[in-house]
């Protein structure tokens, strides 16, 4: 780091003029990028944060791999298989851990993991907002990994503690990508299993974390339910329930002719009206 003045670097005042930053709400868009390749952008009060759209949201591979989660993962599966050719256990400097002993993942694998799952966070919440819902189940859910690789496998218990506070949140999220997607794709009652499934997924949690008296008070759970309350309402009726409705209609207009018709319609589907 140098206080020398770089002619080279480029100011990037004007794109902040243009984008002006709103406090209080997310600000997100999707570029493309000089490579044609699409980019998130996210406007912060201090510049703009730039995400690839797939992949780890800096474009890095760390240690090759798509992502230092995949990474961690491909060591496990090694020791699972008894690979002679698994990668190294530990970064750090620590003692090289003994082949016959059980996977373990040190400080610094869980620090690295951590940092990396704050950038899929901010990816998957501006994706949220661009109502990419493919992207955030993607994205949630490579999260979840995170934390179930870190509770099975972290070497301290700080460490296989400290994001599991984070987990109701995540399944939240999910839930809420899960049903926006179905209903993107008109299926309103895909979009209520969804929730009910985000809310048996909340109930096992606080239940494995001996909190079950917590659920009903969760922001989570109570996020879940307002969703599924204002879905309730867009179901479609069964087609017979439709035509009851339209046999009511029709008598109380007197229109008895539109009424018998219906009726035999009702009547073709095996059931009459009962008016």
């Amino acid at each position: 780091m140098t206080d020398e003045p770089n002619k080279g670097q480029l100011d990037i005042s004007k794109l902040l003029e243009a984008w002006q930053y709103t406090p209080g709400q997310l600000n997100v868009r999707r570029i493309d990028g000089d490579d044609g390749e699409p980019r998130i952008q996210i406007r912060l009060d201090l510049g703009i944060l730039q995400l690839y759209t797939t992949g780890r949201p800096d474009g890095q591979r760390p240690q090759g791999y798509p992502s230092y989660l995949d990474y961690c993962e491909a060591r496990l599966d090694a020791e699972q298989l008894g690979a002679e050719d698994a990668p190294a256990v530990q970064i750090d400097e620590e003692p090289e851990q003994d082949a016959n002993e059980p996977f373990v993942m040190g400080e610094e694998d869980c620090r690295i993991l951590r940092e990396e799952a704050a950038q899929y966070y901010h990816r998957y919440m501006a994706l949220l907002l661009l109502e990419d819902f493919d992207g955030v189940v993607r994205d949630t859910t490579r999260n979840l990994r995170v934390l179930d690789l870190c509770s099975r496998f972290a070497q301290n218990d700080h460490d296989r503690q400290v994001l599991e506070p984070y987990r109701p949140y995540i399944l939240m999220i999910r839930a809420r990508a899960v049903a926006g997607q179905a209903l993107k794709d008109g299926e309103p009652k895909a979009a209520l299993l969804a929730i009910d499934q985000g809310l048996d997924a909340l109930k096992g949690y606080f239940s494995h974390m001996g909190r079950a008296d917590e659920f009903d008070n969760s922001n989570e759970v109570q996020m879940l339910r307002s969703m599924r309350d204002a879905l309730v309402p867009k179901l479609p009726v069964s087609q017979k329930a439709e035509l009851k409705q339209r046999i009511a209609s029709a008598i109380e207009a007197e229109n008895y002719e539109l009424a018998a018709i219906l009726r035999d319609e009702l009547r073709m589907m095996g059931e009459s009206s009962g008016a």
